[in-house]
């Protein structure tokens, strides 16, 4: 039984379980040749300073995501520094982040980002900040709208 609370459209599915890496090729072998995963997406995200990739697990559409630094600047750089390569966030697939944003923000929970960021493959992003969240990096991910089959 769900809570009157919390809509049932509010999280819809894990999206992707984003692990820090710090050199992504090496990375991309060893999920490859240990458990068979096979990326099905890479890009650079510039504004991240992330390259990362997104690794397919069976035939779901949840996935890994590897995250390596772009520099020693970079988020993902100063992680690794601070807790060695690992689960870095949970992130959660929302039909619409504006929504669920302004829902987490009227329950006290903090955003990392006032507005939506450019996520992968051109999603929109948002992340609870790990101290309203037991101490996890949630990510909150609208999927770029599928184009028209027309």
């Amino acid at each position: 039984m769900t809570s009157p609370l919390v809509p049932d459209h509010l999280l819809l599915t894990i999206d992707h379980v984003g692990i820090a890496v710090p050199d992504l090729d090496d990375a991309l072998e060893f999920y490859a040749n240990t458990f068979g995963l096979h990326s099905v997406h890479e890009e650079v995200n510039e504004e991240q300073g992330v390259r990362e990739a997104m690794l397919a697990v069976g035939d779901s559409d949840t996935r890994i995501q590897l995250l390596a630094p772009l520099s020693e600047e970079s988020t993902i750089a100063k992680f690794i520094a601070r807790n060695g390569q690992g689960i870095q966030q949970l992130a959660y697939r929302v039909a619409d982040i504006e929504a669920v944003s302004a829902i987490l923000r009227e329950r006290g929970v903090r955003l990392l980002y006032d507005a939506p960021k450019r996520g992968t493959s051109d999603s929109r992003v948002n992340f609870v900040h790990p101290k309203d969240a037991g101490g996890v990096l949630v990510e909150l991910v609208e999927p770029a709208a599928a184009p028209s089959a027309h």
